[in-house]
């Protein structure tokens, strides 16, 4: 049997991220169902550096396993971002 694949998430907590949203998303771990449960590490991150990038979008930024960035994050965004994830990795 595989290991389940884990899934790091980084919220930024700069001063835009915050201010345009990111403190919301402290409610993420919460929300999280039972099969995510288990598999994600949520973490808050100083700054990401995204905001001054425009390839990225809009603050607030969240990023899955160091390479997927999610742009305008909400909850529900983020939710949806995680299970494509565990789609990708139970492939």
């Amino acid at each position: 049997m595989s290991e389940p694949c884990k899934m790091k998430v980084e919220i930024c907590l700069g001063t835009t991220c915050y201010v345009l949203g990111s403190f919301r998303l402290s409610a993420l771990e919460e929300q999280l169902p039972p099969e995510l449960a288990d598999r994600v590490e949520v973490a808050g991150a100083a700054c990401l550096g995204l905001c001054k990038d425009r390839n990225y979008g809009k603050a607030p930024f969240v990023r899955i396993n160091g390479n997927r960035v999610v742009d305008n994050a909400t909850i529900e965004k983020v939710l949806d971002a995680l299970k494509e994830e565990l789609e990708k990795c139970n492939e």
